[in-house]
């Protein structure tokens, strides 16, 4: 044979590796074309010259490329630009065998606590189980509210209670739930799952940024260095989504195209992902937040342009690292709010980061489908609870429905699953109530440190 042989569509299939149904689909969609095709029977003859361009195509499929990209590169005179689509694809296929292996992670954690179920329980090896009596106590055991006036001036936020006492503020995590700038109720275990992610993350980004955590007395409480607060909240967004006033979908639904000075696309999909993070700021000291671009903040004499450019650095470094963090776990992290401090010109991240209070998660493996179906996501974060609030008709005004046992309890297991899967680590329930644990300790004026307490280093 040489090299222009004609050949049927069998030995062809036989010697480029490809299948004849997928020969057929190329040739449907103008990938790899026949030489000859009978008009009476449909048959396909390939010449032999086809051949490297039809391994070419079998070798990208294997490697998963998308249809446009093969075209792109088999008929791309230019190098650069078919390195450039290989290099991209390799990306995409690094960041999915991470989140391929926190997916696998995230298996055997719910394998190793199936088997946890099934052992009876040990004594004298760490925390009790979460039982349903445990959970019961705590239900009747959050901590709503803390006054130990004798640790400062106390300042009371929507989810923290704070003492300052000159350059250390002591910080009580309560397990108060705000939503639509309303206290709700209280969540059993929120304040010591919000405080263990939050340290875990300030541990994780300390070399992006300083902050504020000094010590760790209590799963609920922290002491932190006392800083001026920057009076802006810094919402970074990766997707379109959200039922709040400031949220994305909320006024982009509404017909709002320039959000906080983003200039938004027509013809966006509720939780679609955006060509690039963006910056929505919000006001921090008002009763109700409200969205406020770069121009409008500085205008307002909130900030100046360079603290503001300096805290947007700032930011999307820090996203770009709970991005990263979290696809090894197999999420998304789709958007998060960032508060800062100043300490003389030293930028310094303080109150909470990429807890579920202050961010937004999905689980990565069935994003696509969800998206394509326009469905729900599968969350980890409060987010649920937000819509089961909408579904009530509450979006902030008027009286707020009433959570029931069974919608608190299942807004803690998915605190509680985003803790374990974010720190790697199981969830260990005290054997006191938070209210009891807390008032325990700091009751003393001098408020000793406790054998439990950690020391965070910088």
């Amino acid at each position: 044979m040489d090299s222009g042989e004609l050949v049927g569509i069998g030995a062809f299939a036989q010697l480029s590796g490809l299948t004849v149904e997928t020969l057929r689909h190329y040739h449907q969609v103008g990938l790899l074309v026949p030489v000859e095709v009978d008009d009476r029977t449909g048959y396909r003859r390939y010449g032999l010259r086809q051949l490297p361009r039809a391994r070419s195509l079998a070798a990208l499929r294997d490697v998963g490329m998308p249809l446009e990209d093969v075209a792109a590169i088999v008929d791309a005179a230019d190098r650069g630009a078919r390195r450039a689509r290989l290099v991209e694809h390799r990306r995409r296929l690094t960041e999915a065998a991470r989140q391929a292996a926190g997916r696998v992670d995230a298996m055997d954690r719910m394998i190793e606590r199936e088997d946890a179920m099934e052992s009876p329980p040990r004594t004298g090896e760490g925390t009790p189980m979460l039982t349903d009596e445990r959970l019961a106590r705590e239900l009747l055991g959050t901590l709503g509210r803390t006054d130990f006036g004798h640790l400062g001036v106390r300042h009371e936020g929507k989810v923290r209670d704070s003492y300052v006492d000159g350059d250390v503020r002591t910080i009580v995590t309560t397990d108060r739930l705000s939503a639509f700038d309303r206290l709700l109720g209280t969540i059993p275990f929120k304040g010591q799952v919000l405080n263990e992610i939050a340290n875990y993350w300030f541990n994780a980004t300390s070399d992006i940024v300083s902050n504020h955590l000094l010590e760790v007395p209590d799963p609920n409480v922290v002491r932190v260095r006392e800083c001026a607060p920057v009076p802006l909240e810094f919402v970074v967004r990766a997707y379109i989504t959200g039922v709040t006033k400031t949220s994305l979908w909320f006024n982009y639904q509404a017909g709002a195209r320039n959000i906080a000075g983003n200039l938004m696309p027509d013809g966006l999909r509720r939780n679609e992902r955006l060509e690039a993070p963006i910056l929505t700021p919000t006001t921090k000291f008002e009763a109700h937040d409200r969205n406020l671009g770069r121009d409008d903040a500085i205008a307002e004499g909130l900030v100046t342009a360079d603290l503001f450019d300096r805290c947007a650095d700032v930011c999307f470094r820090l996203f770009a690292r709970g991005t990263e963090l979290a696809a090894q776990r197999g999420l998304i992290l789709v958007d998060t709010k960032y508060e800062f401090g100043l300490l003389g010109d030293e930028i310094v991240l303080i109150d909470e980061v990429h807890t579920p209070d202050s961010s937004r998660y999905w689980y990565a493996d069935t994003y696509d489908d969800l998206f394509r179906k326009n469905k729900d996501q599968r969350a980890l974060d409060k987010e649920p609870l937000r819509e089961w609030l909408v579904e009530r008709g509450f979006r902030g005004d008027g009286a707020a429905p009433v959570m029931t046992d069974e919608v608190r309890i299942a807004t803690a297991t998915r605190y509680i699953l985003l803790a374990e899967e974010l720190t790697q680590r199981s969830f260990e329930a005290p054997e006191f109530t938070a209210a009891e644990r807390v008032a325990n300790v700091l009751r003393e004026t001098d408020c000793p440190r406790l054998p439990w307490s950690q020391t965070h280093i910088t």
